[in-house]
């Protein structure tokens, strides 16, 4: 309907001209380069601007182009990840760099299809490239946009649901201004996160305080609609902090799949519950670290350290585990902050202070 039709460009110009006046000055917003667009969608995947600005500074000053970021020890893009999470990304990003650099010459792909194709790269961020970097109007839906749209049209169907993840996209590709899809796409995630906040959004200062469906009805708390997820599961972990007389530790690389693959830790015993230093004793007697049989075993925290993952939830004691000396060569205290680890380890090693 012609009703409808002016409605949803209302709604386009109204928040386009919000971001002109409002939008933070963030230096992937100085570029159309598909490698830093890149760089910077993914670096913000589960990361809010002010945390993954830093990353991006130092991402982009190590690896200025995607050649070098291809070229890169996958362990040096580890660390340098390390304290973002989801490392998976981190890996993913290495991977897609090696592609585009062997395969596609330096050069990426340059439409929304084909951006789909490359690896870590899903819905969004390939909206995100192919809007921002080429023009094409494809709109964006991520968790800010979700928030937007739920509450402004008072839309109850979860964003987490199959019929959810639809709906919002199609009801996005409406909103979107063809002629400008890169200013509007940015403009209602820059909307999200900076007005209409998953919390206390300041409504009285909103340019739709007056059409809102979710103010008007008193919704905002209630908006936007989510399926709870599953319990995270419980997970006793226990790291054995070996420290020879000689200054060496050691930390182990973790193989396989998981969240921190190929990252490294310190040696670790699972336990199906929390455990006293007489459980821990008798579990490390025969450790292949131990080269004879005198060690001095000391609990580091009084308090389980609780690490909550999307999935699960780490409950945490670091044993420190004095000995002459370590059956194997382990590593030098001094070289102990150039191994990437995941950011449990990487606080303990800080707190430590080795």
């Amino acid at each position: 309907m012609l009703t409808d039709y002016i409605e949803l460009m209302k709604f386009s110009k109204t928040i386009t001209l919000w971001y002109s006046n409002n939008k933070r000055d963030l230096p992937w917003r100085q570029t159309k380069d598909p490698y830093y667009i890149w760089l910077s969608e993914i670096i913000l995947q589960q990361t809010q601007v002010n945390q993954g600005l830093p990353y991006y500074n130092t991402f982009v000053n190590e690896f200025p182009t995607v050649n070098m970021l291809a070229k890169a020890e996958e362990s040096k893009i580890l660390k340098l990840w390390q304290g973002l999470g989801y490392y998976s990304r981190a890996r993913n990003l290495h991977t897609t760099a090696k592609y585009v650099d062997n395969n596609l010459h330096g050069a990426f792909p340059d439409s929304y299809k084909e951006l789909l194709k490359l690896k870590g790269v899903g819905d969004y961020t390939a909206s995100a490239i192919a809007s921002i970097c080429f023009n094409e109007p494809t709109a964006v839906v991520d968790g800010n946009v979700y928030r937007v749209l739920s509450r402004y049209f008072g839309i109850d169907t979860p964003i987490n649901s199959s019929e959810g993840i639809k709906e919002f996209k199609r009801l996005a590709q409406e909103l979107i201004d063809e002629d400008n899809p890169a200013e509007f796409n940015q403009a209602i995630m820059e909307f999200g996160a900076i007005q209409c906040k998953p919390k206390n959004p300041d409504c009285n200062i909103c340019p739709f305080k007056s059409s809102c469906m979710a103010l008007s009805k008193n919704r905002i708390a209630e908006l936007p609609v989510k399926i709870r997820a599953l319990k995270a599961k419980k997970k006793y972990f226990n790291f054995l902090v070996f420290i020879s007389k000689d200054g060496r530790t050691v930390l182990e690389k973790r193989e396989g799949k998981g969240i921190w693959q190929n990252l490294y830790q310190f040696p670790l015993i699972e336990t199906d519950k929390n455990s006293d230093v007489k459980t821990i004793e008798v579990l490390i007697k025969k450790h292949h670290v131990l080269k004879d049989k005198w060690f001095e075993l000391i609990p580091y925290n009084k308090d389980v350290i609780i690490h909550k993952l999307s999935h699960q939830h780490l409950h945490t004691k670091f044993w420190i585990i004095n000995v002459d000396r370590l059956s194997i060569e382990g590593i030098s205290f001094n070289d102990i902050h150039h191994y990437p680890v995941p950011i449990l380890i990487g606080n303990f090693i800080e707190t430590f202070n080795f």
